[in-house]
């Protein structure tokens, strides 16, 4: 069985407030994620926009 499957059968089971506990949990590992996403994106622009202005260097092994 997948997790999923297995997440779709657990959850019914759940009582209200072990619902809304899952559902908070889950709203902020889901902000965590998109967080965490747009951290790297802004981390990449910035390094190609250093390196179109020539601000870099390059290590030699």
């Amino acid at each position: 069985m997948s997790t999923v499957a297995e997440l779709e059968e657990a959850v019914p089971k759940l009582s209200r407030g072990e619902l809304e506990a899952f559902q908070r949990w889950f709203e902020e590992y889901l902000e965590d994620q998109r967080e965490l996403r747009d951290e790297v994106v802004a981390a990449l622009d910035q390094s190609r926009e250093e390196i179109a202005a020539g601000h870099y260097r390059t290590r030699q092994p």
